[in-house]
């Protein structure tokens, strides 16, 4: 198998108590750099990323997207000669499996795909890891791309891996909660090649700051539906 420059970008905000989880999990033979994210962490989040051999950035502007965001910032003030070929997202909460992440991005190594979702949906939930709206969400989001876009997804999860530069093709912008919906109806309208893999979810540390709150879970699906609509 050709051997590719991968990097992990992960947004955390306030995961003291999961973070070096999800790092120790990360194959590290796989990976050449992994960049958390510090999405306004008014707790240890840093140090304990810091501490598992993490780069970790800085990130004052709330906002999930925007922690990405700043993930690609730092990748991109890099020379071009040392940036990767591919980057993988997943979350900071330890409800993805990072140990997961070979199988995420095969499809781009071995296949050429430009895009590779984890998808929940069609693989293993703990119980009680997603909650009823977030299954609903998923589901009429994913419904309303492949009827407007004719791309057919099953999931919006956080755990994907992306060629490099087809990310930064795809210019993106959204600062909080409609980041991952972005990624995939951009993806479908420049016609990125794409396949899902299933990945497992359980539940994650601590309280959810989205699915765990009604206002977080209003603002989430209207954001996500904006997007859409948006984009057309």
């Amino acid at each position: 198998m050709e051997k590719r420059i991968i990097d992990v970008i992960i947004p955390a905000y306030n995961e003291e108590e999961s973070i070096g989880l999800v790092l120790a999990d990360i194959p590290k033979d796989w990976i050449r750099d992994i960049i958390v994210c510090n999405n306004t962490s008014t707790d240890a989040t840093a140090v304990v990323a810091q501490k598992a051999g993490a780069i970790v950035v800085d990130q004052p502007q709330k906002g999930y997207g925007s922690a990405c965001l700043k993930g690609i910032e730092y990748i991109k003030s890099r020379p071009v000669e040392e940036q990767p070929d591919i980057v993988v997202f997943l979350d900071g909460d330890y409800s993805d499996h990072p140990e997961e992440l070979p199988n995420v991005v095969r499809p781009i190594i071995e296949k050429d795909r430009d895009l590779v979702i984890g998808s929940r949906a069609i693989g293993k939930l703990e119980r009680g890891s997603m909650m009823p709206q977030q299954v609903f969400g998923n589901w009429l989001a994913t419904s309303l791309i492949k009827l407007f876009y004719r791309y057919s997804f099953t999931d919006l999860g956080p755990f994907r891996a992306i060629k490099w530069r087809k990310l930064l093709d795809l210019n993106m912008e959204d600062p909080d909660f409609g980041w991952t919906v972005e990624m995939q109806v951009k993806a479908a309208k420049y016609k990125l090649s794409f396949e899902e893999v299933p990945v497992s979810y359980r539940r994650r540390v601590g309280v959810s700051k989205v699915s765990g709150t009604i206002r977080g879970t209003i603002l989430a699906g209207h954001k996500i539906l904006w997007t859409i609509f948006k984009l057309l």
